[in-house]
């Protein structure tokens, strides 16, 4: 049967049909769906581990334990796993062992544009990049075949669009497939330097055999149009030339993006007199071609950039303007992103705002407290580095300029990397604040449990994380727990943790508004004691405006929190029905 599927969902369906037994991941935009997707499939074992780097050990176990496994993250993810990435590329595999990365240029939801494709360079693993949701599909099965073939880990690469567009799936019967024998093998499997050594050389054979492989794949298809001009891509870059482009040039698809081959490239060039590569972000397949000799046209046409449309290739390649379009005659309003109405994060950063404290940040919606007029954040570097960050700020400027600096980290965030850092502040006798925003769920990438919320990804009970009790095992000495819509309770505990000369931490505690479980009532108004002091206007809520004239409350905007309440100093602020 076939059906329209987005890319992730499709990789998902590959995976299922493949026979995995095994899927291990952590949650990121544009790759979460996978795993989502993943759990339809009750055959499937299938977790939300804390953090990429578990994730991938997870699944890095099950494969030698003879099962089929997967592990899914976003671009940066990677970064997290990358420790057993490289090594796992050293001892090979038992079952088929895949990966799946999904980068994001035009970083929609990400701190940076990272190009996936070095990474299997570097760790010299193979990597497939299919262009729609048909090869994301037929790639993922095709990825178990390759690994169990070359004993080798396998890469899949996707993009947000790949990720996020649909196309149509055909959906066939999952393949039985059995455990492999598991027998103790410690030359390939125990990487100490003597055995690592002799698996250097197996890994090395095993490029030359994987990039003669890629000479003759299926996964590499020249299209010839009978023209003088050549495109070669891969991914959504090849669908957008396709579109651009059309019939008027021929096309060297790789589906393969590593290792590369070299007498297709050489082959498919001789035959034309402009050779042009288009890839988002690095031009890993153009340095390649100028490796092998061959002058193409790359990115000095085409931008290192953000995403590609095309438009944009259209008019790199021939110098033609789109088609005209109708546009709307006036300026579009811009919809800068925003806490959510009733968001539980709005009441901290009013309050670390008002204080004047430096705020360490980090990874999640609370990124969104940078942002006018609570403007709390000063930095964001990755996950977890709001803890690490904030102990190397102290130590280069003081007891001082401590008392006025706190961290701030979700819940899910603590739990993926904030907890090593907290560890380094008791161990070398730090004094810092540390903030957990406890929503009760993982908010940014779509309400995905994790291990302090007490359900798994299938929403079975399990053991919840207190906390509480291991910030104190860890030898925090002072740990408070606050409602940060208790405005002036809040700001009275991280007055007296601030100036505290010992680590602390204060768990902001207060679920995510839009979690179905949260049931504000009411909507709020304005009533006639406003003094259109703007107080509440410091807030950032979007359901609350000035209109030149008056405060309004947008009843379709507010879900009732009552926020504001606890801001107003007139009493302006009212329940409606």
């Amino acid at each position: 049967m076939k059906k329209l599927m987005l890319g992730n969902a499709a990789v998902a369906r590959g995976a299922y049909e493949a026979g995995v037994s095994v899927v291990a991941s952590y949650p990121g935009t544009p790759s979460t769906e996978i795993t989502e997707n993943i759990v339809k499939y009750d055959e499937i074992y299938a977790e939300w581990s804390p953090n990429e780097k578990v994730a991938a050990e997870v699944a890095i176990g099950a494969s030698i334990a003879g099962a089929r496994s997967m592990s899914c993250m976003k671009h940066v993810g990677l970064n997290v796993m990358a420790d057993p990435i490289f090594t796992v590329s050293y001892t090979g595999v038992n079952g088929g062992l895949v990966f799946c990365v999904a980068d994001d240029p035009g970083m929609h939801s990400s701190q940076n544009e990272q190009d996936s494709r070095h990474y299997a360079e570097a760790s010299k693993i193979a990597m497939l990049e299919p262009s729609d949701s048909y090869e994301c599909k037929e790639f993922t099965k095709k990825a178990f075949e390759l690994s169990e073939r070359f004993d080798t880990p396998v890469f899949i690469r996707l993009s947000t669009r790949v990720s996020h567009s649909q196309s149509l799936v055909e959906e066939e019967e999952p393949i039985k497939q059995p455990l492999k024998p598991y027998e103790k093998n410690i030359d390939k499997y125990v990487m100490m330097p003597a055995k690592a050594i002799k698996r250097h050389v197996v890994v090395e054979n095993r490029i030359a055999d994987l990039t003669a492989f890629a000479e003759n794949c299926e996964f590499n298809n020249i299209e010839d149009n009978g023209s003088k001009i050549g495109v070669i891509a891969a991914g959504i870059s090849y669908m957008y030339a396709k579109e651009a482009l059309d019939d008027r040039v021929n096309y060297l698809k790789l589906g393969m993006v590593y290792p590369l081959p070299e007498k297709l490239i050489r082959d498919f060039a001789d035959k034309c007199d402009k050779v042009y590569v288009i890839e988002e972000l690095d031009p890993i397949l153009e340095k390649h071609c100028r490796a092998l000799g061959i002058d193409v046209i790359g990115k000095e046409k085409f931008t290192l950039l953000g995403e590609y449309t095309p438009a944009m290739i259209k008019k790199a390649v021939f110098d033609e303007e789109p088609a005209e379009f109708c546009e709307i005659g006036e300026e579009i309003p811009a919809r800068p992103p925003v806490l959510c109405a009733g968001c539980p994060h709005r009441g901290t950063f009013y309050v670390l705002k008002k204080l004047g404290l430096s705020v360490a940040g980090d990874i999640g919606c609370y990124t969104l407290g940078a942002i006018p007029p609570l403007a709390s954040v000063d930095t964001t570097i990755c996950m977890g580095a709001s803890i690490s960050a904030a102990l190397g700020m102290a130590k280069a400027r003081g007891e001082e300029f401590n008392k006025k600096l706190v961290s701030v980290i979700g819940d899910s965030t603590f739990m993926h990397s904030g907890i090593t850092g907290l560890v380094d502040i008791v161990y070398n006798k730090g004094a810092n604040t540390v903030i957990i925003l406890d929503n009760s769920i993982t908010g940014m990438t779509g309400h995905q449990d994790n291990p302090t919320t007490g359900y798994t990804i299938r929403g079975e009970e399990t053991k919840q994380v207190n906390l509480v009790a291991l910030c104190k095992s860890i030898g925090v000495g002072s740990v408070v727990v606050a409602d940060p819509f208790d405005v002036k309770n809040f700001e009275k505990v991280v007055k007296a943790e601030v100036e505290k000369d010992e680590p602390s931490v204060i768990i902001a505690q207060r679920p995510c508004a839009l979690l179905k479980s949260v049931k504000y009532t009411g909507k709020c108004k304005i009533n006639d004691n406003c003094k259109k002091c703007k107080m509440c206007m410091k807030l950032g809520c979007p359901a609350i405006s000035f209109d030149g004239e008056k405060i309004v409350i947008d009843e379709t905007l507010c879900n009732g929190c009552g926020l504001c309440f606890n801001v107003c100093p007139f009493g302006a602020m009212e329940k409606g029905e």
